[in-house]
């Protein structure tokens, strides 16, 4: 579209609507000349006269007749694409399959409160929440998911993210654990063994960084896929879990009990925060539906 101007548009709509080069130039604001010259050029693009002098006035021509409500509807049509969306979303009416992708502990915490919230909000509305198997970001480049609960990261450069929460690793083990009869401290946290939770395999963590930092390390005898597997394994075992603590919402600052015979327990050393974020491909940032199920997303977190 090289040759097209799409300026001379919305001049050509004036004048015809007006049949007055002074009428148009003052609805678009421009000197009687500047609008003289663009009805040369419009001229020229149609190869028709357009408007023709007749007696004190000027009168189309047949071309520029059949024109009227045709570039009348395009101009409007070209405004309301190269406009900012104004439409208000209706969430009441919405009928829409959002999929969300979050690992166990995301689901099990927030599922249920979320689903209620989305489903009193938007009573057509489906939640459909997909594993975790991987940290890809194909899916959201493909539409695949709609949303992605995790850490960021180095996950992909043109995703956008919107911070939800914290999350700190808490131990766990099973109630009467030996681990649980004094004073937990590192040397004797790491004298368990343990059970570890990676999809791909890699045992060791910032827990191990922590404890190599004091000439300790942990003996890790299970690597389960997900948490809910490590937590079933330290239930009916002498093996220590290391899960988030959003997996139980129990408080890491003191010893909690968080029943199913586990009982939860601060870490003896210092381990960095998780930063929990909502993270989606750019081409939905200015979908009304999409920055709803954000906001919602974000307010179930909070509370």
């Amino acid at each position: 579209m090289g040759d097209i101007d799409l300026n001379l548009l919305p001049a050509l709509d004036a004048l015809l609507a007006e049949g007055s080069v002074t009428g148009a130039a003052r609805r678009l604001g421009l000197s009687s000349s500047a609008m003289s010259r663009t009805l040369a050029r419009l001229r020229s693009a149609t190869g028709d006269p357009l408007l023709v002098r007749a007696g004190r006035g000027l009168v189309p021509t047949p071309h520029a007749a059949e024109l009227r409500t045709r570039v009348h509807d395009m101009t409007r049509a070209v405004q309301a694409v190269l406009s900012p969306r104004t439409d208000r979303l209706d969430v009441a009416t919405l009928d829409r399959t959002f999929t969300i992708r979050a690992n166990e502990g995301f689901v099990g915490l927030f599922a249920a409160p979320l689903v209620t919230a989305v489903t009193e909000a938007a009573p057509h509305v489906r939640l459909r929440f997909a594993p975790k198997p991987v940290k890809d970001a194909t899916p959201l480049r493909e539409g695949e998911i709609d949303l992605e609960i995790g850490v960021p990261g180095a996950f992909a450069p043109e995703v956008r993210t919107h911070f939800l929460f914290r999350d700190t690793f808490v131990g766990v083990t099973a109630a009467g654990h030996r681990l649980l009869s004094a004073a937990i401290t590192p040397q004797r946290y790491a004298a368990c063994r343990h059970v570890v939770v990676s999809r791909r395999g890699i045992a060791t963590g910032p827990v191990d960084t922590a404890l190599a930092a004091l000439g300790l390390h942990r003996r890790i005898v299970a690597i389960m896929p997900g948490f809910p597997d490590a937590l079933r394994i330290a239930r009916r075992s002498d093996l220590v879990a290391l899960v988030p603590q959003s997996c139980l919402g129990v408080d890491p600052s003191s010893d909690a009990a968080i029943g199913d015979g586990l009982v939860t327990f601060p870490l003896p050393v210092p381990t960095p925060e998780i930063m929990i974020s909502a993270m989606w491909h750019p081409r939905m940032t200015a979908d009304p539906a999409h920055r709803w199920l954000r906001d919602i997303v974000a307010a179930v977190c909070r509370r």
